[in-house]
């Protein structure tokens, strides 16, 4: 992946959010099971790694300088996102259910985009008007990715761990 592709990190995830639109459209266009199972673990896959690098690099380099409640918000998004997530991994398309969380998912994850892509009040708008480096968060950026989707293809993520929102059983 060229550092160069996108010119800065929120260029990079806004990318990745392209992407996984486009990946939900094929799902809901898909018809044999076995295309709707590997569209949605890529999709899961994506949203693991790009949940997985907002987490650990883009969000702590924003925190106190942008309001703490977007960052807050968008945390407990991706924990929403995360449960999904793990219970689609686990399950398949004979599943009771399967296709209404890829569709609850895909829901989920256009409201957290129009959250932070929204112009002037988002997160991202928000986060250009400060001093962080975006460019050097970036590579960062990248550089995590790169190494994450390198796991995924040796062997798979990790079920994707909720931060903010404790599990409770019914």
């Amino acid at each position: 992946m060229a550092t160069t592709q996108f010119t800065d990190a929120i260029a990079l995830l806004k990318a990745d959010h392209r992407k996984v639109e486009t990946l939900f459209e094929q799902f809901e266009k898909a018809g044999a099971a076995s295309r709707k199972q590997a569209l949605a673990l890529q999709i899961c896959t994506e949203l693991k790694i790009h949940t997985l690098i907002e987490e650990e690099i883009f969000y702590p380099a924003f925190r106190g300088k942008i309001e703490d409640d977007t960052l807050d918000e968008a945390q407990v998004e991706h924990d929403g996102a995360k449960v999904l997530v793990n219970d689609i991994e686990a399950g398949s398309p004979d599943d009771d259910y399967y296709d209404a969380k890829v569709k609850v998912l895909s829901e989920e994850i256009k409201h957290h985009v129009h959250e932070e892509e929204m112009p002037s009040q988002g997160m991202f708008a928000q986060c250009r008007k400060t001093d962080v480096d975006l460019v050097a968060l970036r590579d960062q950026m990248l550089a995590r990715k790169e190494a994450l989707l390198a796991q995924a293809k040796a062997g798979g993520l990790p079920p994707a761990k909720p931060n903010a929102v404790n599990l409770i059983a019914a």
